[in-house]
């Protein structure tokens, strides 16, 4: 089986600033939680900061878990309310059929593999005079560049982004003059994340994108294995898990 889960984070306490801070320590928290082979399982998670004041974690793993400890350590444990949600993916996954359409949320990490970077760092360049045959992993880090990266992709996910109704389209950034259609997608959060491993000197950088919109499914098979693994890399970093509700128009 599989399950989802929201757990709420109180920002204001030791613990969770640690977490909110370092996306490491925050996916070792999510591993935590997982009871059968936490080694083995690779759970998704995702952290939505709509209101700094109360943050949400959300994860998707294939045993149940329990989340007592980031509750106790993160969380309001002695507050009212439902501090962590743990729902059963399997209703969710029965609804899915070819042409069914839901609004969704998911925070990726648009990449590119190149073997000239334009603006090269010290240690891109240091590779190239080695003479590195070897593409190099590249974050995108422009609005219009992640949201080409995500739209050319969807087909190979599953899915398809309806045209919008309203706005006449985009420009291709190969050809600024040709234009896209728009679709029903935003991005509503971009950030850069600086944090580092205990095995590298070196700062890990990742430039994500938070996207939101409607998609309309087109391959089932497809759909629902990237629900359940993930899109893009990442995915230890919060990046990857996509989320469904009913249909609703975009602010």
């Amino acid at each position: 089986m599989t399950y989802l889960s929201r757990i709420r984070i109180n920002p204001l306490r030791e613990a969770s600033r640690k977490m909110l801070a370092n996306p490491r320590i925050l996916h070792a928290a999510v591993m935590g939680g997982v009871p059968d082979h936490p080694t083995q399982e690779r759970a998704l998670w995702r952290l939505d900061t709509d209101n700094p004041r109360r943050p949400m974690l959300f994860a998707l793993t294939r045993s149940k878990p329990d989340w007592t400890h980031i509750v106790e350590s993160a969380g309001w444990p002695d507050a009212d309310g439902e501090h962590a949600a743990v729902r059963d993916y399997t209703p969710l996954l029965a609804q899915l059929a070819t042409g069914r359409q839901f609004a969704f949320r998911v925070t990726a990490n648009p990449i590119q593999n190149t073997f000239r970077p334009h603006k090269p760092t010290p240690g891109q360049l240091e590779k190239q005079a080695l003479g590195s045959h070897r593409a190099q992993r590249l974050g995108h880090r422009t609005a219009a560049a992640q949201l080409q990266w995500f739209t050319e992709r969807t087909q190979r996910w599953g899915f398809r982004l309806p045209e919008a109704r309203t706005d006449t389209g985009i420009p291709d950034l190969a050809d600024d003059i040709q234009m896209r259609p728009a679709h029903e997608l935003l991005i509503t959060r971009r950030d850069r994340l600086t944090f580092n491993k205990p095995d590298n000197p070196k700062p890990v950088i990742l430039h994500t994108a938070t996207f939101e919109g409607l998609l309309e499914i087109t391959d089932v098979g497809v759909f629902t294995e990237r629900l359940l693994a993930g899109i893009g890399p990442a995915k230890a970093y919060g990046c990857g898990l996509l989320t469904l509700a009913p249909p609703r128009k975009l602010r």
